[in-house]
Order: structure tokens, then sequence, then C-alpha cells
């Protein structure tokens, strides 16, 4: 058993009832996740959830093998999507949900929030279950349904399509968000409870026994490890201030030989001895006072030798100073000519091909971008050339001084 859970859009609960599915699967077997697309918030969940790891699984960034790869396991396999299920990058729509479906040639349950329907349910799963032929839509599951009438309404209407589950509408699970998304994972000191909750809401609600019984090909793939390490010893950043890390990434290093110590700048620790410093994204300017408090962290930071990277919110800890939405600026460890500002926000979002020439991370990659900050300064010799996921080219971007370099881009995989 293996299966995606997907939607017609963003907002359908798919990921309460995911996290609900997990859980409650996981305390009568071993169960695994994973998630489509670049996300880091939902992956956190979904392993607190089941007590496994969850890997990302990106169809516009990764290539057939590696997406397959990633998936292996003997272990049933639960995906959640991303947005709608056929909604992916432009212009042909890559990426989307339904991509991993045809790759990994598994079925899919749509949530359906029924909250404001009735007999309309009928043509828009209808819409769905026939749009392409190669996606398989087993089933959905009946999401904020009103009431029983409001249920038998629904499935008067569905006619003989599978419902695996009606579940009630219900407030109790709503989740808190910011930004950039869900309020993360370790900053919910109720996470147990909220998880129980939403495992006992998915055991009342959904017909777990048949979707164990969803017929799925083995997942079976060579292992592949795309990425070599950067160095031989990697001191990574890891808190709530410098959480968005890819597992696959540091799976790679590990396979070919490095050796991975973390540290919290928001406990003020040090930066340990290592070959290199790796600064991932997160939430800095959540904690810009606390972190340019730390001094020890940052003059750390300053004194290593060895060669520092930052992504995203670990390149604005690595620029001159920091904005903070209330128009505060922080000193940061200027070690880049950088001024970065929340105060004046501007979504940038989107899938990046990006290209280095130098520095530890030359080579060509697929990434990603998704940050409110603005640039007011940046001067310096760029890292990157830019391209987005249609073929448009962004230009220079990043930054680069000696051994320090940087830039807002996550990187994902080897192109």
């Amino acid at each position: 058993m293996s299966f995606i859970v997907s939607a017609p859009s963003s907002g359908s609960g798919k990921t309460t009832i995911t996290l609900g599915l997990l859980r409650a699967l996981s305390r009568t077997q071993p169960i695994r996740a994973a998630k489509s697309g670049p996300d880091y918030i939902d992956p956190r969940f979904h392993e607190a959830a089941c007590g496994r790891p969850c890997v990302n699984l990106d169809a516009w960034a990764m290539t057939p093998d590696r997406i397959k790869s990633l998936a292996h396991g003997d272990t049933p396999l639960i995906i959640e999507g991303a947005m709608g299920l056929f909604d992916g990058a432009p212009p042909e729509g890559k990426g989307a949900t339904a991509d991993l479906a045809r790759i990994l040639r598994l079925p899919v349950v749509l949530v359906i929030d029924a909250g404001k329907m009735a007999g309309s349910v009928a043509p828009l799963v209808h819409g769905f279950m026939n749009f392409d032929p190669s996606v398989q839509i087993a089933g959905i599951i009946l999401n904020n349904v009103g009431s029983p009438r409001h249920e038998k309404m629904l499935r008067h209407a569905l006619g003989d399509i599978k419902v695996y589950g009606v579940v009630p509408r219900t407030r109790d699970l709503t989740q808190p968000s910011r930004h950039l998304g869900l309020v993360q994972a370790q900053e919910r000191p109720d996470l147990e409870r909220y998880l129980d909750d939403a495992a006992d809401l998915i055991t009342r609600s959904v017909d777990l026994d048949a979707l164990m019984a969803l017929d799925a090909r083995p997942l079976a793939a060579r292992p592949t490890c795309n990425l070599q390490p950067p160095a031989q010893s990697i001191a990574i950043a890891q808190d709530e201030a410098f959480a968005f890390t890819y597992p696959h990434v540091l799976n790679d290093w590990r396979t070919k030989g490095a050796t991975l110590s973390f540290f919290s700048p928001l406990n003020n620790d040090p930066v340990p001895t290592a070959d290199f410093v790796y600064l991932p994204g997160g939430y800095p300017e959540l904690h810009a006072g606390r972190l340019a408090s730390n001094l020890t962290f940052l003059d750390s930071l300053r004194g290593i030798k060895a060669p520092i990277f930052g992504e995203c919110g670990g390149y604005m800890i690595l620029g001159d100073g920091l904005i903070d939405a209330d128009g505060e600026r922080h000193e940061m460890a200027g070690l880049l000519r950088l001024e970065t500002s929340f105060a004046q926000r501007k979504l940038h979002l989107g899938y990046r091909h990006v290209t280095a020439t130098h520095g530890p991370m030359a080579g060509s990659w697929t990434g990603h971008e998704f940050h409110y900050a603005s640039t007011l300064r940046a001067e310096g010799t760029p890292l990157f050339n830019a391209r987005d996921a249609e073929g448009h080219d962004l230009g220079a971007a990043g930054l680069i001084n000696g051994k320090v370099s940087g830039s807002f881009f996550h990187l994902i995989d080897a192109s």
C-alpha cells in the first residue's frame, strides 16, 4: 500500500488529513511520508506524525530516477501533494503532484473541501477523474462536511465514486501560520496532542482498511546519490531560525563520506571546527535582535577560516544588516556587503535554474526561491546566474566574497 493525498486546490485540508492518516496508521504498523515539491515545513510535521524521516519528492527539480530512488522502500508510503493535483510550474505545469503519480505509478486519493457545496461535488470530481487517464484517482475523502444530511446529499450526487471517508467540519484542528506557511512543528508545544486529535478524527471518519488495500506497485529503484559534499567535515546551523534543510542533500553528503555536525546560532553556540560551514534558510527575521546580540556565534563565524555558504535566511545573516518588519535594523555578521529588509516586503517565488562558475557550490543546480525580503544593497561579485522555470534570464544573483558566499536560492539538486 502506497498512495498520494492530493486535492483540487490549496486549502482543502489535505495536510491535516495526511497528518491524521500518518499518525493513525503508525499506531499499528510502520509508515513513511513524503512531500511533493520544495516544502520545508510540512515534512517536519510528517516526521512527528509517523516517527520516520520524510523526504521531498520534486518532479520539477529532480529526475524520475532520483524521485524513484528517494521513494524506494518496503514500508508503505503516503505522499502529500502540493497545491492542486495538476498545479505545476509554467508553462506546461511541470512539477505538479500529478507528475509524481505518473512517475511512481501510485494511486491518488483526492481530498474535497465540501463545506460549501452539495450536488456540485459530482462534476468537480468527475472532471478530475477523467482529465488525464495516466493519473489514477482511486477515490476521494470528503472534508468539512456539515451534517449527516449534508453527507447524504454529497454521496447521492457522487453515485458509485469511491468515498474513503467523510470528515466532519471542525475548528479544533486549525493550524497557525505565518508568511512562509505553517508555524514550524518544533515551535508547537501542543504538537503531540494536535497529531493525536487528528488521528482520532481520521480513525472515526475514514476507512483505513480500504486505504491500506489500495493496490500499488512496489517502489523499487536503484539508489542514487547526486550531490558531492562541499567538504569532508561540515558544520550546519540548525534551530528554529535555521531549519530549512533538505534531508536528501544531507543524506547525500553523509553517503559520500562527509561528517556533519550541528550548532544553534539562537543558543549562541560557537561555530564548530569544520572544513565548511552551511547556514540554511529559516526565519532569522523573527529572531534578528537575538541573533545580533549573540556575539559568541557571530564572532566565531567571522573568525572561521573555512568556506561559509548561506541560503536565503543564512545569506541574510552573512550581510551587514537586516531590517525587521518593524523597521528596526540589526547588525549581522558583516561578511558580505548586503542589506536586506522585511519592512519593505515583496514576494519572490518560483523554481530556478542557477549556475555558479566558482565557489563551493560551483556547477549547475535546480532550486527554488521563496521569500519576502527586499534587497536594499548588494555589492560585490555575484555568485550565480539564474533563469526561471520558463527559461527567462534573471541575471546575476547572490554574492561571493573570498571564502564567503550565498544567495536567496534554496538548492535542491544537481542539474
